[in-house]
């Protein structure tokens, strides 16, 4: 064997981690409930009965009827159309949150684990991102600007980047300690090299785990902001925005809020089940304990 050869251990699949046990009954359920949800989104145009931002005052506060399956709301609005198209907003938030915070506090979180140099002040900037409340940031940053779907994208991105570079940065510093790293190091290896053979696939199993949590978070923190008034224009159909113009009716009709809180929780609690259902696959140590 060449004397430049590395030896980097040999690591179970993701793919096989995955597949090497069958998947519990609440896993198949959440993803069966999530599958609902994204076919929801996908095909509104053809499962909604109505256009989502029709006003039909003659037609305002109407209980549920084979006309209006999940009845209407002050403006006459079908219920169950915004509530199909409320899914969109949400699952576009949840990816676009998820994506960007990836995007950014991957290679951070890479920079701060392999150049002590670097680590302080990135690590001081997380911190200090860290110790606003994600909502109340969140919320100041939708303020100043439009509250497009692109702005609270950004401003719920925000508070959880800190959160994706301390997961990366935590293995980097372990895979620094590994004698194949060490050995790529005396080598002479490019260090753009190290940290993408050899370090980034480390940070993949952790990041995939994490993205779901993210992807939950958003969906809920969108939520938080449109009810509170600060997210998604009221215009655009959200569960949010649907909730908060309910909750004036709600001793009316409690339906209104109901019927969009029900879908937004079965949503998050399906992503935390897949989330749960992954890390415990795709840790070791988990697997260790069961």
């Amino acid at each position: 064997m060449s004397t430049s050869t590395i030896v980097v251990p040999r690591t179970v699949g993701i793919r096989h981690r995955l597949l090497e046990q069958p998947p519990h009954l609440s896993t198949i359920l959440a993803l069966l409930v999530l599958a609902a949800i994204i076919v929801m989104a996908v095909f509104a145009p053809w499962l909604a009965n109505f256009e989502p931002t029709k006003i039909n005052p003659a037609q305002r506060l109407k209980p549920i009827s084979d006309l209006f399956w999940l009845g209407t709301d002050a403006f006459g609005r079908d219920l169950y159309s915004r509530i199909l198209y409320g899914a969109r907003v949400s699952l576009l938030v949840g990816a676009g949150v998820t994506a960007l915070a990836i995007v950014v506090g991957l290679p951070l979180g890479l920079l701060a684990g392999w150049f002590r140099s670097l680590d302080a002040v990135l690590m001081r900037m997380m911190d200090g991102l860290m110790a606003i409340p994600g909502i109340l940031l969140a919320i100041a940053v939708v303020s100043l600007t439009n509250a497009g779907i692109v702005t609270v994208i950004v401003a719920i991105a925000l508070p959880e980047i800190p959160q994706v570079v301390r997961l990366v940065r935590s293995r980097v510093l372990a895979a620094r300690a590994e004698t194949y790293v060490d050995a790529a190091v005396l080598l002479g290896t490019p260090t753009a090299t190290i940290i993408r053979r050899h370090l980034m696939p480390s940070t993949v199993a952790p990041l995939v785990v994490q993205a779901t949590y993210i992807y939950a978070s958003a969906i809920l923190t969108e939520a938080a902001l449109s009810f509170l008034g600060v997210g998604i224009s009221s215009e655009i159909p959200s569960w949010g925005n649907i909730m908060a113009e309910g909750r004036v009716y709600f001793t009316m009709n409690p339906w209104l809020v109901f019927w969009p809180a029900l879908v937004l929780s079965l949503c998050i609690l399906s992503i935390n089940l897949l989330g749960d259902a992954l890390r415990d696959r795709l840790d070791p140590k988990m697997k260790a304990r069961a």
